[in-house]
């Protein structure tokens, strides 16, 4: 087999203004594409897709590599949401690989706190990842376990470090040390290990071959493929290694119990959509901000963005507009729908988002939070907190500071298959928390959840809370067009829409459009944190003209500059061009994000 991995760094050099061209070549194959958020993540699903798996079987073996290898925003203590096109079927599914909060969790638990602790034992909902990526490997992948764990296993035995995580243990550190099994995982003979040298994990590479024995051990047995692999995901969440990794939690002052472990379930789901100009957008449900990126849609429809001009004064500051009313929606309504009535059929309506554009002044930009009313769109449905009435959340207006991040891997085989993932949590910003002898970070998510009376998404045991991650599929008339995910914390679903619109309504080819200049509103309640706001601030890349970045200050923008190429994301995507049928892929050199395509 042939594939060509490819990494670039950023040469500033090359920057033309608004990046009208790209940094990197298009990339493209016959065979299949995987772009993920480090080489070694990437080379983990092509290898699987290699030996003859498909989209899903590479994206389950990229998402445990990932949880070794980037450590820095992912563990497999952590949740991954994703979302699948099936080619032989044409439908699109959703795995609700969210972790609940523990039984135990109630807003009394922090009394007297504007929110949730970002870090620790307390901050963790219940581990996900390995029931998640055992569903989909089961139900719609063909290898098994063990073929999918090879890669993570041998990069948990030792991988070189690489200097982003490197510097990511060093400015961590001392968050860190406040948890002895976390030094003792992360901090070899107490210090951070150098880019170049091998990096190694025993605890978790023990705890991947656990998983594949019990797999093992299912098939001696006689169990078929599929069973064996419900084999290897009970070992996880049953019997001692649960009962060691509970333990582990409330020792060190958590809640979590060995019955929270065993009574969690990832769920398969249908997916929402809405059309946008031709295409087919699929998105998760209101568990999380997916729906977000299908209001904005609805909202830009309205509009004539090519006529705007790319990176016009006028698009971006209609996009910005639009966003903003679509995320306060997300922060009046969403929640997880198994504890909150959410009007989802209205929030899509395409008559709602007609009412909602009225409020868009193309001379001013607005300051305000400015949820709707969709209850009359939604058959008279009210949402968990009462349709129309004031919104429950305190508005704390302050620096939002830098959020909680994660990874993506986008997929896509010569069938025609997309896997889309947004693997999330157990980072290591602000101190990771491992689990005893585990090896595993266990989630950062609870902080997402809010505390005043009222909110859809306030925490309760067993609730999921709302989270930010949102992996996305693209169909046009039924047939796979892209899937595309990145990391970003609430900027997702924006980072997301600007890639879109490029390529959707100023026809860019797919990396150009990854690479152009970004720009991201802080004018929503951050999902991290306190929660904060910050009325009016556009974050905006030098690759804007400073004549446009005028023309946004004069209509009330207050903009915040980066320098080209550097906002913090990190846009990977596979799928497959409708003009020419072939399979392609791109991946930003913001965050230095891998494809492999062959």
């Amino acid at each position: 087999m042939r594939r060509i991995t490819v990494v670039f760094l950023l040469t500033l050099g090359l920057a033309v203004p608004g990046m009208a061209q790209s940094f990197r070549p298009e990339f493209t194959g016959t065979h299949a594409v995987v772009a993920a958020g480090r080489s070694y993540t990437a080379d983990a699903g092509a290898e699987v897709m290699g030996a003859g798996g498909n989209a899903v079987d590479a994206g389950v073996a990229a998402v445990f590599a990932a949880a070794v290898v980037e450590i820095s925003h992912f563990g497999l203590g952590g949740e991954v949401p994703m979302i699948i096109y099936l080619a032989k079927t044409r439908e699109v599914v959703v795995i609700n690989g969210q972790g609940t909060a523990p039984q135990a969790a109630t807003p009394a638990m922090f009394a007297g706190r504007t929110s949730i602790p970002a870090n620790g034992p307390l901050a963790a909902t219940v581990p996900a990842v390995v029931d998640a990526a055992t569903l989909a490997l089961a139900r719609y992948g063909t290898r098994s376990l063990a073929e999918v764990l090879a890669p993570a296993i041998r990069l948990a035995d030792g991988f070189p470090m690489y200097e982003f995580l490197s510097r990511y243990l060093a400015s961590e550190r001392r968050g860190s040390e406040p948890y002895a099994d976390t030094m003792r995982t992360y901090y070899p003979e107490g210090r951070v290990t150098r880019a170049g040298e091998t990096f190694r994990q025993p605890n978790l590479a023990r705890t991947l071959r656990m998983l594949v024995d019990a797999e093992a051990a299912a098939r001696a047995a006689g169990a078929t493929r599929v069973e064996a692999i419900g084999r290897a995901r009970d070992a996880f969440y049953t019997g001692d290694f649960a009962r060691r990794l509970a333990a582990a939690v409330t020792r060190d002052g958590g809640v979590m119990t060995a019955d929270d472990l065993a009574g969690y379930r990832s769920k398969v789901e249908p997916a929402y959509s809405v059309t946008y100009r031709g295409y087919t957008v699929h998105k998760a449900g209101p568990w999380n901000q997916s729906p977000v990126l299908l209001q904005t849609l609805n909202l830009l429809e309205g509009f004539d963005l090519k006529a705007m001009g790319h990176l016009s004064a006028d698009s971006i500051h209609v996009m910005t507009e639009a966003m903003k009313l679509a995320y306060a929606d997300r922060d009046r309504y969403y929640g997880d729908p198994d504890f909150v009535s959410v009007p989802m059929t209205g929030l899509l309506s395409k008559a709602y988002a007609t009412q909602r554009q009225a409020l868009i002044d193309m001379t001013r930009a607005s300051l305000e939070q400015r949820p709707g009313s969709p209850g009359p769109f939604d058959g008279g449905v009210t949402a968990g907190a009462t349709t129309g009435a004031s919104d429950p959340h305190t508005t704390r207006v302050g620096v939002t500071g830098e959020s909680g991040d994660t990874t993506a891997i986008e997929v896509v085989d010569r069938d025609g298959n997309l896997f889309s993932a947004t693997p999330s949590s157990g980072w290591l910003l602000g101190g990771a928390y491992v689990a005893g002898d585990t090896g595993v970070p266990m989630s950062n998510r609870m902080q997402a959840f809010r505390l005043e009376p009222g909110s859809p998404n306030i925490v309760a045991g067993g609730k999921r809370p709302r989270t930010t991650l949102t992996p996305t599929i693209v169909t046009k008339d039924g047939a796979p067009v892209l899937a595309i995910g990145t990391p970003g914390g609430d900027s997702q679903d924006q980072q997301i829409l600007q890639v879109l619109v490029n390529v959707i309504d100023f026809g860019m080819p797919l990396q150009a459009a990854v690479d152009s200049a970004r720009f991201n509103t802080l004018s929503i309640q951050s999902s991290f944190g306190e929660h904060r706001i910050e009325p009016g601030v556009l974050e905006v890349e030098r690759g804007v003209s400073e004549a446009v970045r005028q023309d946004l200050e004069r209509r009330g923008h207050r903009l915040r500059l980066y320098p080209i190429a550097s906002y913090s994301t990190g846009i990977v995507a596979a799928g497959v061009d409708p003009a020419t049928g072939r399979l392609r892929g791109a991946a930003d050199v913001r965050r230095e994000r891998a494809v492999v395509a062959w």
